[in-house]
């Protein structure tokens, strides 16, 4: 599966009860291995009394069978201990996660998960460091390949690793609860390219991304499901920047480098007013159910939309997006994350405790393993690329990842669809 890996998305994506369990069941292996340890001994014990018979040799035999067994629960023991090491080791980390999070929203709560933490840590002083030693792992997986691009005499390594600087450093690459977008967007003036009405729902992650917006300029697609006996549902299909010139920004291409920048430090873009004009044109009405498929750009969008738009945003799919939205437990997010793109490096890895309901996922893998001059076109971070990526998933076995299976099936019961593509513009001053 070219190193393709999925989680839920966390750093350490591990069930610390679920690890206390096996040490618990573990652990119950001792009790058996003493009952038979001592039925082992009654036993030589006896052929011991017969030394002068021929069963003396099986006396000895049990006598080393008796060792065995004591080492084996020696072992056993240990293991136990270890697993229980290991779910506190991985609680700490969940904990520092925790309280970092809540420390934006909730200052009590935040406090007793950091009273949590802090007697963890005294229970055992190796704890803590196995915790900081399982970080850096994650860290180290989570942006492989980053440093391993096109040389360009030296200069290209640093650009990549930059954009995880950005993200660890800055904390821009986490959306978090409240943080609502400032400013007012430029204004932009949206009109329809073309209509179509597709025989159906996507049938998996690959097709779903292969029906992001493409031809003749358009940005945004919109498509209504109109389902039985139920209010009607939409997908917005969310494209990636248009444009990566510094030297235009801010011109009539709303999906740009200042809606990029406006978007990552906190500002309303024109890209996202567009968005929800073109949602609005589309028909959806405030508390209607919303979900996103976006690319990139789009990607931060999508994580607004569904924080902070009027509209029921419940899944998302983001391919290569510089953030991570932090979600509630009502909301999926399925992620594709390339660990040398440098624009999905912005997101920071993501949260380290995860975000979004148990069914979110976040399917990674090394998206250009072969250094070349391709890097300068930041191939890895193609839209071709990460649709590669998302058929990887579709084909897997993973149980999260079949899970959507059924989602489309759900929207496929729509008595019809109905797309509309539209093309955003910023409507500039005159000169």
């Amino acid at each position: 599966m070219s190193g393709l890996s999925i989680d839920h998305g966390g750093a350490i994506a591990v069930d610390t009860a679920q690890l206390r369990d096996l040490a618990v069941r573990v652990r119950g292996v001792v009790p058996v291995l003493a009952e038979v340890a001592d039925a082992v001994a009654r036993a030589e014990a006896l052929l011991a009394t017969a030394a002068w018979t021929e069963l003396a040799p099986a006396a000895w035999s049990l006598r080393s069978v008796a060792t065995s067994l004591d080492g084996l629960t020696a072992r056993v023991e240990k293991t136990a201990a270890d697993l229980v090491l290991m779910a506190e080791a991985y609680e700490v980390v969940e904990l520092r996660a925790r309280a970092e999070a809540l420390a934006h929203t909730d200052a009590a709560a935040a406090a007793a998960v950091e009273a949590r933490l802090a007697r963890l840590l005294a229970s055992d002083g190796s704890v803590g460091t196995l915790a900081d030693t399982l970080e850096r792992t994650a860290d180290a997986r989570r942006f492989r390949g980053l440093d391993d691009q096109y040389d360009a005499a030296g200069l290209l390594p640093p650009v990549f690793l930059g954009g995880a600087f950005v993200g660890v450093t800055s904390g821009l690459g986490r959306v978090r609860p409240g943080m609502a977008l400032g400013a007012t967007a430029d204004p932009v003036r949206v009109s329809v390219v073309s209509r179509s009405r597709p025989t159906g729902a996507p049938t998996g992650l690959a097709s779903a991304l292969r029906r992001l917006p493409s031809a003749s300029g358009a940005q945004v697609a919109i498509e209504k499901y109109t389902m039985p006996g139920e209010a009607p549902r939409y997908v917005a299909y969310l494209a990636g920047s248009r444009s990566m010139s510094l030297r235009t920004a801010g011109g009539t291409e709303p999906w740009d480098m200042k809606s990029n920048i406006e978007l990552y430090t906190g500002g309303r873009s024109a890209s996202y007013q567009a968005t929800l004009d073109a949602l609005a044109a589309a028909g959806a009405r405030p508390g209607d159910r919303v979900d996103v498929v976006a690319h990139s750009q789009g990607g931060m969008i999508a994580a607004h939309l569904a924080m902070e738009s009027p509209f029921a945003v419940t899944t998302q799919i983001t391919a290569g997006s510089p953030v991570e939205p932090t979600l509630s437990a009502d909301h999926t997010l399925v992620q594709l994350r390339h660990t040398d793109d440098v624009v999905s490096a912005l997101a920071a890895g993501g949260a380290r405790e995860g975000t979004g309901s148990a069914d979110s996922f976040t399917a990674s893998r090394v998206g250009d393993p072969d250094a070349g001059q391709q890097d300068l076109a930041l191939e890895t971070h193609s839209l071709e690329n990460y649709v590669e990526t998302a058929a990887m998933v579709d084909a897997s076995a993973d149980p999260r990842a079949e899970a959507l299976d059924a989602y489309w099936a759900d929207l496929d019961r729509a008595v019809t669809v109905d797309r509309i593509e539209y093309r955003a513009e910023r409507v500039l001053p005159d000169p």
